[in-house]
């Protein structure tokens, strides 16, 4: 029988390339090592595409104007900056500078970049020429064109944040979101037309997925602005990066810098919110600093020892006067008293939130963690809405909260995690869109439309499955037959220990290292 071949993917033959990197670079440090060169190759294969357009126009007197490229959304690459010159010169000892000055000579090029590109990164890391060159070989294997529809920048960033999440342990590295769960925050939102927002924006996934959602519904990307800000100057830069390739336009502010202490959107009003801020942030601030801060107007300064209620009311304030927010938080936040209960009692009462979404486990690589979506709306009320060409009559929902509880949903996803279906995406946006226009059924396990009334009554706790109706399964479970399953796999159990005691104990004697119990 022929022994078959594993197809190795584009994101673990990079991994693989970096992984020998090991030694003069952390593995923390890979994806900026790998994507600054997957960037030079993408926009080097596009102006090649380019170039290769206005060849077969007859206009190769335009070949090296820089118009006619930008007015196709294609970066200009000056010679020296192009993916042909870099391999030329892979083997040079001065092949980190070459990379530098490609990097330096591109942003200057092309004002979009502007703080985009890292400022002599590799020369500042000292790589081995022998292993930056075969890196380099192999990004030079790999067609960024080919399909149109594959986010490579994203798919490595996101491979190789998780291979460093999972390699360091739980907890450690970035944080991020995963696709299936920015895809459900998308299209329950439906973010066609007005202004994005991200206060904690990472590498820019929630506005690729934002486009991403429009172009798959046949909207107009045109129709809304990016508003971000990144605390972490390299992730700042990957964000910068992320969305330039894409040719997508954002004011992620002049710098990176802390959201709560150098907010760099202070006066502006977001149509659509959609955030990930890390979980249960400590010492967020100050005690005595940022407490007469406008974002907490009308309600109480949120605690110093958790920064939760501090990225809501944040969120809050920032949202225009028709805004939805759907954002992650640790399930902490749900309930608990102190500032975060009077807070979270004000946002009720103030008719803000309008779901509650309880997640699946395993779901992130970063922390097993349990998540929860939150929606606010700024306008409950009853409101005729035009979305991408279609008519939605919202009723009021003032006086109500949707619950619902997805952690029987969800599809095994690279063996211990856990990633929504597309039908489980489906199944919920359609059921949220629905409640927002008509009374709905509530569903046993899955979703319950709780009153104001009957919140306030459980103390203005917002865990769902205070609402949602439990189905005891054990109710039909017989239980005699139940213990003669688990007596048999027990056994099963302690036969393969005593097994296991036995080789080895055989295994010593072998080597002449008998073991007397």
């Amino acid at each position: 029988m022929a022994k078959q071949t594993k197809v190795v993917s584009i994101e673990e033959t990079l991994w693989n390339a970096a992984d020998k990197l090991r030694g003069s670079v952390e593995s923390s440090e890979y994806k900026h090592v790998v994507l600054g060169l997957i960037f030079l190759k993408f926009a080097s294969d596009k102006f090649k595409e380019r170039q290769d357009e206005l060849i077969a126009e007859g206009k190769e007197k335009y070949l090296e104007m820089v118009d006619f490229y930008t007015m196709k959304n294609v970066f200009f690459m000056p010679e020296n900056a192009r993916w042909s010159f870099i391999i030329e010169n892979a083997k040079q000892d001065d092949i980190a500078i070459k990379i530098d000055t490609a990097l330096t000579t591109v942003e200057k090029n092309n004002p979009s970049l502007k703080g985009a590109l890292p400022d002599n990164y590799y020369t500042r890391l000292g790589l081995d020429v022998s292993k930056l060159s075969a890196l380099l070989d192999t990004i030079n294997n790999i067609d960024t064109l080919r399909d149109k529809q594959q986010d490579i920048v994203g798919r490595v960033y996101e491979y190789f944040l998780s291979k460093f999440a999972i390699a360091e342990g739980k907890g450690k590295g970035e944080f991020y979101t995963p696709k299936s769960i920015v895809n459900l925050i998308a299209e329950m939102l439906e973010p066609y037309k007005g202004k994005i927002y991200d206060p904690a924006c990472g590498s820019g996934g929630m506005f690729v997925q934002s486009f991403k959602f429009i172009q798959a519904h046949q909207g107009n990307t045109k129709d809304v602005s990016i508003y971000g800000q990144e605390y972490t100057p390299t992730t700042y830069k990957l964000a910068k990066m992320n969305l330039a390739i894409r040719g997508i336009s954002a004011n992620l502010g002049a710098i990176a810098a802390d959201t709560f202490g150098n907010d760099q959107h202070k006066d502006l009003k977001a149509d659509f919110i959609m955030a990930n801020p890390p979980f249960n942030q400590k010492e967020w601030r100050a005690a005595t600093e940022l407490t007469d801060d406008p974002r907490w107007a009308g309600y109480d300064v949120p605690p110093t020892s958790n920064a939760n209620y501090a990225w809501i009311l944040n969120m809050t304030a920032k949202l225009s006067e028709n805004g939805v927010a759907g954002f992650i938080l640790a399930n902490g936040a749900l309930s608990g008293g102190g500032d975060e209960y009077k807070i979270r009692r004000k946002l009720i009462e103030n008719h803000l939130v309008e779901a509650i979404v309880v997640l699946p486990q395993d779901m992130f690589y970063t922390t097993n963690i349990s998540v929860t979506l939150w929606f606010l709306n700024k306008n409950k009320k009853q409101r005729t809405v035009e979305l991408n060409g279609k008519t939605k009559n919202y009723r009021n929902r003032e006086k109500e909260i949707l619950f619902m509880d997805l952690r029987q949903m969800g599809e095994p996803f690279e063996k211990k995690y856990t990633q929504f279906s597309a039908d489980d995406i489906k199944k919920v946006c359609d059921t949220y869109h629905a409640w927002q226009q008509n009374t709905i059924d509530n569903i046993p396990e899955f979703c319950y439309a709780a009153t104001l009334e009957e919140v306030a009554k459980k103390d203005f706790s917002l865990v769902p499955s205070k609402y949602i109706e439990f189905v005891n399964r054990d109710e039909n479970i017989d239980f005699d037959e139940k213990m003669k399953s688990l007596q048999t796999e027990f056994a099963d159990l302690l036969k393969a220990e005593a097994q296991s005691k036995t080789d080895l104990l055989t295994v010593f004697k072998e080597l002449g290292y008998e073991i007397k119990l």
